[in-house]
């Protein structure tokens, strides 16, 4: 599996979603204090970061006895850069779409 296709099927989950968008929000934060976003276990938190961590998502760092995470630049930035690919693709097949619509209009 490509690295986009594990980003994307890692945030297709809305609790991993729910998670990387708290840390996209606030930062830097505790394994502990993700539990208060979702009503879930401590250890099926633990369980989603680290499909999010698997999949590149995000990244752990030990401060003394915590485990702090945070959301890494570069899969924002490869979802980014495929939205931009992707988005372009559909506004000139839009545009086209436009074009035989008003030349079919104008025919009638």
């Amino acid at each position: 599996m490509s690295k986009l296709n594990s980003t994307f099927a890692a945030l297709s989950d809305p609790t991993r979603f729910a998670i990387v968008n708290q840390l996209l929000e606030n930062g830097e934060k505790s394994a502990g204090s993700l539990k208060g976003i979702v009503a879930i276990s401590g250890p099926a938190i633990s369980r989603h970061l680290k499909i999010l961590r698997n999949a590149g998502v995000v990244e752990q760092r030990i401060d003394a006895q915590r485990r702090m995470y945070r959301v890494r630049p570069q899969a924002i930035m490869a979802i980014h850069n495929w939205t931009i690919s992707h988005q372009e693709f559909w506004q000139s097949s839009l545009a086209r779409l436009e074009q035989v619509l008003i030349a079919e209009k104008e025919t009638k």
